[in-house]
């Protein structure tokens, strides 16, 4: 691929990494308390094991694909990798500094609100390029 079809994907891992500071937000607002409250180390404690599944979403998607890695984001099968990485990795992490497994509840808001996130900005953006 010529170095004039490569692309560097700094917006859609911008984007990424808005959609999750926004979803660990909420969760902070939804879910302080008093051993957690709504504080920005709270929020960054939230945030930064899913910013983690972001980035080797990312480094996955970069290596497994044959597309510009702004193409590759673009799509569904990209996006659908880099949201899969980000959920696993970030609940994975979640789970190891808890000592438990995190309830059902949880991994399914948790996956819902992220993909709604992840993949409503990119639904934005296509939606806004058709319009041109």
């Amino acid at each position: 691929m010529s170095t004039s079809t490569r692309h560097t994907p700094a917006r859609p891992i911008i984007f990424d990494a808005i959609a999750l500071a926004v979803f660990a937000l909420l969760a902070r607002i939804a879910h302080q308390s008093a051993d957690m409250p709504l504080s920005f180390v709270g929020w960054l404690s939230t945030l930064w094991p899913f910013l983690i599944g972001l980035g080797f979403g990312w480094l996955l998607l970069s290596r497994a694909t044959a597309l510009t890695m702004v193409s590759g984001a673009r799509n569904g099968r990209g996006a659908a990798i880099v949201w899969l990485c980000t959920v696993i990795v970030g609940l994975v992490i979640w789970a190891l500094r808890n000592g438990a497994v995190p309830h059902w509840s949880f991994v399914l808001v948790a996956s819902a609100t992220s993909a709604l996130f992840m993949f409503g900005w990119r639904a934005a953006v296509a939606l806004a390029g058709s319009r041109k």
